[in-house]
This record gives C-alpha cells, sequence and structure tokens, in this order.
C-alpha cells in the first residue's frame, strides 16, 4: 500500500486572512496616497517660492502654486520664513487626519523645508 501523499498549500480561512489584511493596508494607502501627493507639491511650491524678495512675495508665490497644485493643506500664511545667512529657508509644519473606524484615526504629520538639512 502506498502512502498517501501529503497536500500542500494554504487553507481558505488563511487565504480569507490574507486577503483581509492586504485589503485593510490597502484601504488605508488609499487614504494617504492622495495627502502624501500634497506634501510633494508643497515641498517644490515652497522651493520654488523661496527665491523671491520679501516674505510677503514668498507668501504670494506659495500660494499662486497651491492654487495650480490644488494644495488646500496648507496657505501662504502658514508658512515660516527665515534667513540663514544669505539664504532665504521657507518652512511648514501640518497634520492631516483620517477617521478609519470606530475610534480609530489615522494622524500624518508633515514637517517641510526648502533648506534639506532641516
Amino acid at each position: 500500500m502506498a502512502g498517501k501523499s501529503r497536500q500542500r498549500g494554504i487553507s481558505l480561512i488563511t487565504l480569507i486572512f490574507f486577503l483581509a489584511v492586504i485589503g485593510a493596508v490597502g484601504a488605508v494607502g488609499m487614504r494617504a496616497f492622495p495627502s502624501i501627493l500634497e506634501y510633494q507639491a508643497a515641498l517644490k511650491a515652497i522651493n520654488r517660492a523661496k527665491d523671491e524678495g520679501t516674505v510677503a512675495a514668498v507668501r504670494a508665490a506659495f500660494d499662486r502654486s497651491a492654487d495650480i497644485d490644488n494644495i488646500t493643506s496648507i496657505t501662504g500664511k502658514d508658512l515660516e520664513v527665515t534667513k540663514e545667512g544669505e539664504r532665504v529657508v521657507v518652512s511648514f509644519a501640518y497634520e492631516k487626519e483620517y477617521h478609519l473606524f470606530g475610534p480609530a484615526w489615522l494622524t500624518l504629520k508633515y514637517v517641510g523645508s526648502s533648506n534639506p538639512g532641516r
């Protein structure tokens, strides 16, 4: 009598569990991805705006870029404009919150600066 070979693979319960985990991670990622794109657009906007002459001009240039790139989380008045030596440094910080379910929230904290060392 030949021995029975054992079947290999995953069970249906394991497959459902893995699909649920992948679905949950995907749902959180879909909520966070547009926010990450907005952050990248804000970094590009402050790097373009830092070359303006005055604080008001920097903020106005950022607001123009924000209108074009659909940046809604921050405005020009939220920017911190400082001078380090001869360079103008523009920075910002903000939070985005997304309700997931029940008492669970996803909080993303963004900090950006036109000075790469900060």
